[in-house]
């Protein structure tokens, strides 16, 4: 078994332009933009949850619902990034304010 480092978690890598990424926006950023097929999942899932009556969406229960979807091993998926992709989906579908919550901002 081979011990893991910090600096092996995803997002954590140096960035295109040879530096870490230093703050947790730019960490999803870097992750977003290598796994675009998660927020094109975490759509899907909340639509189909919708659809079928639910009235509140938990973005943790739907990267939960990932986990056990996608193969074992599959790196990245942690709620780090859990309001990043609830943000992101509020301001591609407005109309689903009312059942997914999101906290206030502490920083900018």
């Amino acid at each position: 078994m081979t011990v893991r480092t910090q600096q092996d978690l995803p997002g954590l890598g140096p960035l295109a332009h040879g530096r870490k990424p230093s703050t947790l926006a730019e960490q999803f950023e870097d992750f977003d933009r290598e796994h675009p097929w998660v927020y094109t999942a975490l759509e899907q899932l909340v639509s189909q949850r919708l659809a079928s009556g639910a009235r509140r969406v938990g973005m943790k229960a739907a990267f939960e619902t990932l986990r056990w979807r996608h193969p074992y091993g599959m790196k990245g998926l942690n709620n780090n990034y859990t309001a990043f992709y609830a943000r992101q989906l509020l301001a591609a579908h407005p109309e689903w304010a009312p059942v997914i919550e999101v906290r206030r901002r502490r920083t900018a």
